[in-house]
């Protein structure tokens, strides 16, 4: 039975200058690596009829199903903090939208599918290596609980891309509530294009904001919106230990999913000034910067939408200063209430964030686990049994022994009991994250020696987070010295 998709393209109707129509380029022999079921069913698609060879050639680019409308959506871009007027999708071919079993609308696009007027030189592919990672990823945070485009497929091109050296292709299919980012605005802006960045405006409230169209200032409201979701995404990052790495602006998603798994990672040792993207190389999308970060990314969209928000630019600055002077406090909130459920905590205790605070300086200064302290933290909150394989994950236990009798009288005073507690404790603490020297193993296997089997492991682990089980506990673990990765790379 062929492949159906139920394509609904809203994006394709705008006008031409918002994007190139272009077909992905074919590859030399389609292989299918792995579909996500499903995510296929929840978009309304066939699992059955993309497992084969139709599905790879889909997948790869070779054959566009019925109703697809393949474009590269225009965008620029602050990228550390420079601006680029032209970035656009180099890599990437949007094939089209469909309504999902939910309602809603998501994107499918193919990542690494060929050269486009956006390309800037570039080949236009991918690497198995960040093809897998984004897949890992992506499918990792959506099952954290975190806001993120999704992977749907992956696909062997036959083919070699040259970085560093020669590297199998492949071709990643993405699933986003959309691709618009605050670089869309931004290359309408730059070139004074007011009508377009009205139509982007329009176009993103109908679907990411519908309630803002009633609003007295739709674009007010639209832009708090925006700004609501960010506060809430970098937050959840946050809270999990993620690095994203490379926060530019054309990497900032209007509907506040994770978009664009580069360089990212997940901390193992507790530092906020962690760094691992190889091109960060002064700190600017460290981990404890990223609120600061989105609150700027947030900035560079109200300059795009000042002429929308008011008639004169001063009062229209006035709107925008108000409509985002919310962000600190509303991530502040959410951050704090994380951090605390984090620790069997609730209320309004000034004092609470004062305690986890001194236990996120104990971890930093003695190398304690992100991940692993506060997992453990659920079974020492269960009861002092628990002390024992949670004071050996700091080089120095007294630090912990001289924080814990503070937190345990907090604990006292909260309701419920100690299995309850650490019970809900264990449901915000994940057992297992995708750790950087897995994704590493997961690639070597699959380049070195065409074998997915590790691959399909870390998936299987990392596709319930929360539970603890006995096939999982591998994963679980730090990285040895000799297995540290200092380093993450994006791949183009």
């Amino acid at each position: 039975m062929a492949a159906r998709f139920p394509f609904d393209n809203s994006y394709a109707r705008l006008p031409p200058r918002f994007f190139a129509r272009l077909d992905p380029t074919p590859v030399a022999d389609p292989r299918l690596l792995r579909l996500n079921a499903p995510l296929a069913e929840q978009l309304g698609l066939d699992p059955a009829a993309l497992a084969g060879a139709e599905g790879a050639a889909i997948f790869a680019g070779n054959r566009l199903p019925e109703g697809a409308e393949p474009i590269a959506l225009a965008y620029a871009g602050h990228q550390f903090g420079h601006f680029v007027p032209q970035l656009g999708d180099g890599r990437a071919i949007l094939l089209g939208e469909v309504v999902d079993r939910e309602g809603r609308r998501r994107d499918i696009q193919l990542k690494g599918s060929g050269r486009t007027p956006f390309s800037r030189g570039g080949d236009g592919r991918a690497a198995f290596g960040p093809v897998l990672r984004e897949y890992i990823v992506s499918e990792a945070m959506a099952a954290l609980g975190v806001p993120t485009t999704r992977s749907l497929a992956a696909v062997a091109t036959g083919e070699h891309v040259f970085r560093e050296a020669a590297l199998p292709g492949a071709v990643l299919t993405r699933v986003a509530a959309s691709h618009l980012r605050v670089g869309s605005f931004q290359y309408f802006a730059a070139r004074g294009d007011a009508e377009a960045v009205r139509l982007l405006a329009d176009y993103a409230i109908a679907r990411h904001e519908p309630e803002a169209a009633s609003a007295a200032n739709p674009y007010r409201a639209f832009l708090e919106g925006v700004a609501r979701r960010q506060a809430a995404l970098v937050a959840q990052w946050l809270q999990i230990g993620f690095i994203h790495g490379v926060m530019n602006t054309d990497n900032c998603a209007i509907s506040g999913e994770t978009i664009d798994y580069g360089p990212c990672a997940f901390m193992d040792a507790y530092d906020p000034k962690a760094v691992f993207s190889s091109i960060d190389s002064f700190g600017r999308y460290a981990y404890a910067n990223q609120p600061r970060i989105a609150q700027w990314n947030l900035a560079r969209l109200a300059e795009t939408l000042l002429p929308l928000l008011a008639e004169t630019e001063e009062a229209a600055v006035e709107v925008a200063q108000a409509a985002l002077g919310d962000f600190a406090t509303r991530f502040e909130a959410l951050h704090r209430a994380g951090l605390l459920r984090k620790i069997g905590l609730a209320g309004d205790d000034p004092t609470d964030l004062e305690l986890v605070q001194a236990l996120l300086q104990r971890m930093a200064e003695t190398g304690a686990d992100f991940t692993l302290t506060f997992r453990r933290l659920c079974n020492a909150a269960a009861g002092p049994e628990g002390d024992a394989a949670l004071r050996a994950l700091f080089r120095d236990p007294a630090a912990y022994d001289s924080w814990a009798p503070a937190w345990r009288e907090r604990l006292a005073a909260q309701p419920g009991g100690p299995r309850d507690r650490a019970a809900a404790m264990r449901a915000t603490n994940p057992a297992v994250i995708p750790r950087n020297h897995q994704i590493e193993a997961v690639i070597t296997a699959a380049v070195e020696r065409d074998d997915l089997a590790p691959f399909e492991a870390l998936l299987a682990a990392t596709a319930r987070p929360f539970e603890e089980r006995p096939e999982i506990e591998p994963f679980m673990l730090p990285p040895r010295e000799e297995e540290r990765v200092l380093q993450t790379f994006c791949g183009t």
